[in-house]
Formats: C-alpha cells, sequence, structure tokens
C-alpha cells in the first residue's frame, strides 16, 4: 500500500536502508540531541504522560531515559511500522509505540490522555495545510502542552537550504496560530546558527 506523500521520504530510506538512524531524516544524531535538549528545557517533565508524535525509532524516549528525566508515561506514534518495531526492541522503561498515521487518524493522539505532545520533526515533510491540521489535531488532543519544532523560514538568508524532502513552515503564521491558541506561548529560534530551526511551547490555560 502506498503511503501518503508526507510519509514517503521515511518509506524511501526504510525500504533501501533499513530503521537505522537515517530513518530520522536528521541531517545528524547532533543536531537530533540539540532539539531533543531545547524541547525537554522548556517544560517541566517529571511525572508527566507524554505523546511523541512522529517518534520514528524513539529516539527521543532514550534521549529521556540518557538524561534520566522522569517522565511518567511515553507513547511513540509513527506511521512507519518498521521504525516502531525497532523501538519496541529497545524494551524502554515506562514506553510504548503504537504504528499508525495520527494525521488519517487523529485519534491516535489522545491514546492514554497525554499532559504533553511532542512533534519534533514531524511537521518537516508536510505541506503548509497538513503541517496546521496536525497541530490543530495536537492540540485538541493534549491535556496542558504542546511543543513542536519546524524549519524556520525566517531564518538568515545564508542558513542552509532545503531540499525537496524537508521544507521550511511559515513561522509567523504558526506563532500567530499558536498565540491565538493561548497567551502562554514561547518561541526559540536561538539554538541553531542563522536561525535554522525554531521551536514553539503552547500551554492550556
Amino acid at each position: 500500500m502506498s503511503k501518503p506523500q508526507y510519509l514517503t521520504p521515511y518509506k524511501k530510506w526504510i525500504d533501501s536502508h533499513g530503521a537505522c538512524f537515517g530513518a530520522t531524516l536528521w541531517a545528524s544524531p547532533e543536531s537530533q540531541r540539540l532539539r531533543f535538549e531545547v524541547l525537554t528545557q522548556m517544560l517541566y517533565l517529571p511525572g508527566k504522560r507524554i505523546l511523541d508524535a512522529g517518534c520514528s525509532r524513539g529516539d527521543l524516549a532514550a534521549y529521556l531515559n540518557s538524561r534520566h528525566l522522569d517522565y511518567g508515561q511515553y507513547i511513540g506514534i509513527d506511521g512507519m511500522c518498521e521504525a516502531i518495531d525497532y523501538a519496541q526492541r529497545q524494551h524502554m522503561p515506562r514506553t510504548r509505540f503504537v504504528c499508525g498515521d495520527f494525521l488519517a487518524d487523529p485519534t491516535l493522539l489522545e491514546l492514554d490522555q497525554p499532559q504533553v505532545i511532542f512533534l519534533s520533526g514531524t511537521l518537516n515533510t508536510m505541506t503548509d495545510e497538513q503541517a496546521f491540521a496536525a497541530l490543530e489535531h495536537a492540540w485538541a488532543a493534549t491535556q496542558t502542552y504542546l511543543v513542536f519544532n519546524f524549519l524556520s523560514d525566517t531564518c538568515d538568508p545564508d542558513a542552509p537550504p532545503q531540499d525537496e524532502i524537508a521544507r521550511r513552515l511559515p513561522t509567523l503564521k504558526l506563532l500567530e496560530w499558536a498565540m491565538r491558541k493561548t497567551w502562554s506561548t514561547v518561541f526559540r529560534q536561538d539554538y541553531f546558527d542563522l536561525g535554522h530551526d525554531a521551536t514553539i511551547l503552547m500551554q492550556k490555560k
């Protein structure tokens, strides 16, 4: 069965190389780790139920465990079952992984009644319309926090150009969307040179 456009790049990689790090489509483990650091610095995680939408191989869960960040429960969702199989084989504590496309079935985002929903890199292969739809679903599903990163279009002109796989999203529109939902919004674009990437945290009040 063919995958939707936003999952096709991941399928192509996994079909050719398997569920290795490259299946995340991140440039390097270092850049992935920096994004995880930013995500987890922006809120207090101990005891919270976390849902990782677009979790790929479960690398965020592995990061949380490696840093001894005492989350209450973690559930990862991804549309690539091979990546989910890899994550399940890691047998990480207080985690479970589900194969499914949350854009096609938004009820997946409600599993375990998450207090925090993370989307890290998940929006990079989506159109603007798909990205906003994903965020609407995630905001409706989370009990308290929605935290997401994306490739910013308000970066410096010398920031790395993007290829046909990963694309920059309209930063100011995303920030306006977030602030219309809640005044409790945090924006960061300071952690990569030239403003290459941005992160938004939203809290329900």
